[in-house]
């Protein structure tokens, strides 16, 4: 979600050619799946786009080398990203939410089924990275 989410945001601001944005995974287990099809309903609800074709991959340790900011969900992905890349010298990975100042997790909504909190948690960190008001 947070892919599209950040997509979107920065296409509204005429920014996509200052920006690549991909997610991945920091564990194997939904390699290659599509998108969940109740975040895809959120999103959607939302008026959020998103690419049909996307397939989960894992995060590499290439990846580091590749973009600028490698941001992590919850304090769980950033502990597994730490397995992937284990060496942060040039400051890059970050927890989404510490960009709003607040220092929490995204809020998870594997087991609640609560998409809508993700999503306003998503909006908020992403609104913060790139420096906008709400």
């Amino acid at each position: 979600m947070a892919e599209f989410i950040l997509k979107a945001l920065v296409k509204s601001r005429g920014l996509e050619d200052r920006f690549y944005i991909e997610s991945a995974a920091v564990s194997d287990e939904e390699i290659g799946n599509s998108i969940y099809p109740p975040a895809k309903r959120c999103l959607s609800q939302h008026g959020v786009g998103f690419d049909h074709n996307k397939r989960a991959r894992q995060v590499t340790k290439d990846d580091y080398d590749c973009f600028d900011w490698i941001i992590c969900m919850d304090s769980s992905n950033l502990r597994l990203i730490k397995r992937i890349i284990p060496d942060d010298p040039e400051g890059k990975i970050h927890l989404m939410m510490s960009y709003t100042g607040i220092g929490r997790d995204v809020a998870d909504p594997w087991y609640t089924g609560d998409f809508e909190t993700t999503f306003q948690d998503l909006l908020e960190g992403c609104e913060a990275m790139l420096g906008i008001s709400r």
